[in-house]
């Protein structure tokens, strides 16, 4: 399994923690899972979530792997090597941050931490069967994180349980207080297109919750979900555009890096005001409800072999990255499905609300499962 990029034995005796090779620890390079980047510096300090978490008692285990540069979703990477699926061999195991939930999945840490563009935690995380939080923008510190400015991604947090997932936001964000589980909490279910098998595992965990529900629908949802692209193009070209120049980047990436250095001014702007009336739309709908409720993905992972095919992958994040535009948390909950395969409920918050969204959850979870903690094993 090509999950570890780079072993570290750093901390005290807590929670066995890998971190994506985007974030910064003192000491070692931060290479991205790139070839263009193999001869990067050694990072002179800690990235300030790796400061947090030391401080907090967690033990660094690891750096591991992602889709190289952060730019894509699958995890197929030809230069460091894919991360296997454990938990569903021969699929994908999502990406970017990849190695973050191999390494959960496959039991090698308590929890790790990934970083979230347009669903690069909560797609891997739905892909190979565990947890995975986008915190609310800004929430969670991105000091010595790759990219050094991005006005849509966040780093969070990995884990095979719920209470794990509350465990690790409460060590790398020091303002971080879990809230109690509430009695009832009112969902708002959201309208999108989704395979059928995926449908129908998201509502029967939905309905079997007892939760009270409504329907939502959120017309600027499919514009969102494009102007996150235009965003994401602009602002990786402008982190990640010079590398081009060392021949090195893998080619798959090189193509729409390139690509993505035509992005206009024009483009950039209509997304800016995609943004303002999407994020309006949302807060609208969660003044009604405590929390929207959709699927993390519309189809089944991919197999390996599919996935090659680029536009098969094109719709994976349509469900995720209109979150990080508006910048509202979202939480992927691992769920089966009768053909056998994993399958994501995504719940998303109120901005700032991180610790609502997780407590409701959990009431979600006890509701389904009885006292298990919202394990999925």
């Amino acid at each position: 399994m090509t999950i570890i990029v780079e072993p570290l034995d750093l901390g005290g005796s807590g929670p066995r923690v890998a971190i994506k090779d985007t974030i910064d620890v003192a000491g070692t390079a931060t290479r991205a899972s790139s070839q263009a980047l193999e001869d990067a510096p050694l990072a002179v300090r800690h990235a300030e979530v790796v400061s947090h978490l030391l401080a907090a008692g967690a033990r660094l285990t690891a750096k591991v792997g992602l889709h190289e540069l952060a730019f894509g979703t699958t995890g197929i990477n030809r230069h460091t090597g894919t991360a296997a699926n454990p938990r569903f061999p021969g699929r994908i195991p999502g990406g970017s941050s990849s190695g973050s939930a191999a390494a959960v999945a496959a039991g090698l840490v308590d929890f790790s931490l990934g970083t979230d563009t347009g669903g690069s935690v909560r797609v891997p995380a739905c892909c190979c069967g565990v947890f995975g939080l986008k915190p609310t923008f800004g929430r969670v510190s991105r000091q010595g994180v790759m990219p050094a400015s991005s006005s849509l991604d966040c780093v969070g947090p990995f884990a095979a349980s719920l209470p794990m997932l509350v465990r690790a936001m409460a060590m790398i964000d020091p303002t971080f207080v879990p809230a109690q589980v509430p009695a009832k909490a009112r969902i708002g279910v959201l309208r999108v297109t989704a395979e059928v098998g995926i449908h129908k595992a998201v509502q029967g965990a939905l309905s079997a919750s007892g939760l009270p529900l409504g329907n939502v629908e959120l017309k600027h949802f499919g514009a969102a979900y494009e102007a996150g692209m235009v965003v994401i193009n602009r602002e990786t070209f402008q982190a990640c555009g010079h590398l081009l120049e060392t021949g090195k980047v893998g080619s798959d990436i090189a193509g729409r890096l390139a690509a993505a250095g035509q992005t206009h001014d024009a483009a950039l702007a209509e997304a800016e005001a995609v943004r303002q009336r999407f994020t309006e739309e949302v807060d609208q709908a969660l003044a009604r409800y405590d929390v929207l409720a959709l699927p993390t993905m519309p189809d089944f992972p991919l197999r390996l072999e599919e996935a090659s095919d680029t536009r098969a992958v094109l719709g994976m994040t349509s469900l995720v990255r209109p979150f990080n535009l508006s910048g509202h948390p979202a939480l992927s909950i691992p769920l089966g499905s009768e053909a056998g395969l994993p399958v994501g409920l995504q719940l998303v918050g109120a901005k700032g609300a991180d610790e609502k969204l997780l407590a409701v959850a959990e009431r979600l979870l006890l509701n389904l499962y009885g006292g298990n903690g919202g394990s999925n094993d």
